[in-house]
């Protein structure tokens, strides 16, 4: 039987297990151990923090996997691609690997590359704010090295930028900050999957947020309802950034805005399926492609397959907030129980005590056959 190695057991890597498990394979899962449905699912489970790598890479020399792989976590892939190079398995360069979970390494890369982006600095707790006077208000502050909307604002004036830094590098595993000037326009990502240095277009996903200060994920749609001719264009631009980063194999999430002048100004990009259940859920809901089953297939150095499995049509994730989320859930499974897909465990609402995304209460996902119908229950 085939062995793969899977970095992280919670409810969104998961679907990665079970998948692996229904293509027949062994599934070996490493997680620090605190309950997660992984912990069970799995066939063997190693209670080991996913940032060990020593510790894992000593395992799998005794595992033996044909492929090691993880999905919507940056902190994971530095993991799997270290281990992927040392025992001669598919994955990313860790040249790859450092600049796209940095995300000030990463505008290096954009900038080298001639990816437009916009004017940025890194930040720690001893810069002052007198040295960003020549950049336009507003900026966004964030840290250099996490995910999840954790430790972002939005400055407006320059009296709070102190606190803002602090709050990003508090979040920051290298303890830094990015200040980066704001971009205006819509937010999306682009869902791909790239084999062997060739990049393969797969969705678009609409981006909603609490907007200022803080831009936590409220939700995400697809498709996200561009023209086709901004589709191009985007795709274009998110493959020249791919490629800026040395992006070869796995999953790819870019964040971006479009402007009123159909302009693509990249975000950043995380070289692994899109988290929040975008890859795992939205994508396969909404293009028919079994998205998990490609990035399998890849870190076994198998060409994807572009078959739809499934019914093409709309899918869209809420995030629960509020009371009146979880009202809103409950009209939905009285009137519309046809159009929920799944609905996660809810923790119990404590009003104004989410700070980014992993302190979100829980979730539902939906589904409809068209765009127009999805739409109606995002807004």
């Amino acid at each position: 039987m085939k062995k793969i190695v899977i970095i992280g057991a919670n409810s969104f890597q998961n679907p990665l297990i079970l998948k692996a498990k229904e293509m027949g394979f062994e599934t070996h899962v490493f997680a620090w151990q605190d309950g997660s449905v992984g912990e069970q699912t799995a066939d063997f489970f190693y209670p080991v923090s996913i940032v060990e790598r020593e510790v894992i890479l000593e395992h799998c020399r005794e595992i033996k996997p044909d492929a090691i792989t993880s999905i919507g976590s940056d902190l994971a892939m530095l993991t799997v691609n270290y281990i992927a190079e040392k025992l001669g398995l598919p994955g990313n360069s860790m040249a790859c690997t450092l600049v796209s979970t940095n995300k000030y390494e990463m505008r290096k890369a954009f900038e080298k590359a001639c990816v437009p982006v916009p004017h940025f600095r890194e930040a720690d707790l001893d810069t002052s704010a007198e040295e960003f006077l020549g950049f336009s208000l507003p900026v966004i502050v964030k840290p250099t090295d996490r995910s999840g909307s954790r430790g972002i604002t939005k400055l407006e004036n320059w009296e709070a930028f102190a606190e803002a830094v602090k709050l990003s590098v508090e979040n920051s595993f290298e303890k830094k900050a990015i200040v980066e000037e704001y971009l205006e326009g819509e937010e999306y990502s682009c869902e791909c999957i790239s084999y062997k240095g060739s990049h393969y277009f797969l969705a678009l996903t609409k981006k909603y947020t609490t907007g200022h200060p803080h831009f936590i994920e409220t939700g995400h749609l697809e498709p996200a309802g561009c023209t086709l001719e901004q589709m191009e264009v985007i795709k274009k631009e998110v493959f020249r950034a791919l490629d800026a980063l040395g992006v070869e194999n796995g999953a790819s999430h870019t964040e971006f805005m479009l402007d009123g002048n159909n302009q693509v100004r990249i975000i950043e990009i995380g070289a692994r399926m899109g988290g929040d259940c975008i890859g795992s859920d939205l994508v396969p809901l909404s293009t028919g492609y079994d998205y998990v089953r490609m990035v399998i297939d890849v870190a076994c150095g198998k060409k994807p397959e572009f078959v739809q499995a499934g019914k093409k049509g709309a899918a869209c994730i809420r995030f629960v907030f509020t009371h009146q989320d979880l009202e809103h859930l409950k009209y939905l499974k009285k009137e519309l129980p046809e159009h929920i897909h799944f609905i996660s465990e809810m923790e119990p609402i404590q009003e104004g005590r989410v700070k980014d995304s992993s302190t979100r209460f829980g979730y539902y996902i939906l589904t409809f056959e068209s765009l127009e119908e999805a739409k109606e229950y995002l807004t």
